[in-house]
């Protein structure tokens, strides 16, 4: 009998530590969180300098969980452009419109870029997370989260929740599936007035608001004026062929130059000579 015991705790060990070496894989990692219960609604995962709390059914939490990051670099060689052209000041504000769940808004937070941080994020599955992983990071002083949509009026607005990623959420429906609910939108001056911070203290404008970007646009004229650098996903399968021609007239009547960020390789260009012919990119208004 004590042998049985024995060999089976020296199997269970063993079981273990094959377990746990899987696990510590990538592959591993999606597996795991792949069959993580539904009866989980979050996850923390210690990311090496930061938390990160998330929904593990959640494509970006997913992600997080393997790689332990989400895009992480999209925010470093954004800061290093900025930097390498002098356009950051340490006492400017970043004003960051479609903070999702918090992971770029920790990013910059990290960086020490920014005096201060306005995050705005309308679907309240990714504000309640939003909101805990600021405080769990000690970051309250330093970022203030609005939950809201930013729109070209103040009020209500009919606003669609993507059941399997969370970042696509937006106020235009993308599918019969998403759920429809009704969130507050406020333009982005009314944003700032409640965050207490004036035009003049924005560094830098970050947008990812999926296909919203040119009603959103229209009510932050003061920033555009000041030609404030300008990040944004760029997304013509949303506006359409006339919809994004006329949006790019728009950012031209402030802007001239661009950065445009393709999946290879980045290009400078003129704001006019922006592609309309790809589903989304990724692109830096240069003052």
């Amino acid at each position: 009998m004590l042998a049985i015991k024995s060999w089976k705790r020296r199997l269970r060990k063993w079981r273990n530590r094959v377990a746990r070496h899987i696990l510590s894989t990538r592959t591993g990692r999606e597996m795991l969180v792949n069959a993580v219960s539904p009866k989980v609604l979050s996850m923390t995962a210690d990311c090496g300098d930061h938390l990160m709390t998330f929904s593990p059914h959640d494509y970006i939490g997913r992600k997080i969980y393997r790689k332990g990051h989400f895009e992480r670099g999209n925010v470093d060689s954004l800061l290093g452009i900025l930097r390498q052209r002098n356009l950051l000041t340490r006492d400017a504000v970043l004003l960051e419109l479609g903070g999702n769940i918090g992971t770029q808004t920790l990013y910059f937070a990290l960086s020490q870029a920014f005096r201060h941080i306005v995050t705005v994020e309308p679907d309240p599955r990714n504000f309640k997370l939003l909101q805990t992983n600021i405080d769990q990071n000690g970051f309250g002083e330093h970022i203030t989260a609005i939950n809201s949509a930013a729109g070209d009026s103040e009020g209500a607005v009919d606003f669609f929740l993507h059941r399997d990623n969370h970042g696509k959420s937006s106020a235009l429906r993308q599918s019969d599936q998403d759920i429809a609910i009704i969130v507050p939108v406020k333009p982005v001056t009314a944003i700032l007035a409640e965050a207490a911070i004036a035009p003049e203290e924005i560094g830098l404008v970050w947008m990812d608001i999926e296909g919203y970007e040119p009603v959103a646009a229209r009510s932050m004229r003061p920033l555009l004026e000041r030609r404030v650098p300008f990040y944004m996903e760029f997304s013509p399968v949303f506006y359409g062929p006339d919809g994004s021609k006329a949006f790019i007239d728009h950012l031209a009547q402030f802007y001239d130059n661009c950065i445009v960020f393709f999946e290879d390789r980045q290009v400078e260009m003129k704001i006019t000579a922006m592609p309309t012919d790809i589903d989304q990119f990724d692109v830096l208004l240069l003052p």
